[in-house]
């Protein structure tokens, strides 16, 4: 089995997330997409609670269909979330597993400077994923719109209307919480 891991704080999940997921399921050889929610970030940025996040994920996961599904490993692995320590995990729980890396074309100069990012780089492959103003080099004119989770927090604090870049499903989810609404969200 082939599995590509996306990873990120889904703070909350938003329409760009699908779209990737979607973009990765439908044009990569794999047979599954895990979306794995950051349990703690490591430079300290405020996140809702992982339960609330892991369950935002879920919904929005669901409509990618039976290859998409949120794993909660980090969460099994507390702390602050490594993407090395979180592949390596993987790696020996699911042998057999071949994983590879969903990462943005934006963060690709930064790998090097993450927490064993060489190390990285031999254990899986990555699959480079364009986003609005980001374009790897020798990839597919392909980019994911520019949406962000800043934007939707600020949105959603500032009451304004962010149907357009949140599932219908995570908003149902997050509006009767009153996420997002404290300025530390």
């Amino acid at each position: 089995m082939r599995v590509a891991l996306f990873g990120g704080s889904f703070n909350p999940p938003h329409i760009g997330h699908q779209f990737v997921g979607m973009y990765v399921l439908e044009t990569q050889p794999v047979d599954e997409l895990w979306l794995l929610p950051t349990f703690q970030h490591p430079f300290d940025k405020p996140l809702e609670s992982f339960a609330d996040r892991f369950a935002m994920c879920r919904l929005a996961a669901a409509a990618l269909g039976p290859r998409a599904r949120v794993s909660d490993i980090e969460a099994q692995l507390a702390g602050q979330s490594r993407t090395l320590r979180t592949v390596q995990r993987l790696i020996r729980d699911w042998p057999g597993v071949a994983f590879s890396l969903v990462i943005g074309a934006d963060l690709v100069a930064e790998v090097d400077s993450w927490f064993g990012g060489d190390e990285l780089r031999k254990l899986v492959p990555f699959i480079v994923v364009n986003r609005g103003g980001h374009a790897a080099a020798n990839s597919p004119l392909v980019a994911m719109p520019s949406i962000s989770s800043t934007a939707v927090r600020e949105g959603l604090k500032a009451g304004r209307n962010v149907g357009h870049w949140v599932p219908r499903t995570v908003l149902d989810y997050i509006r009767p919480r009153g996420l997002y609404e404290s300025p530390a969200s």
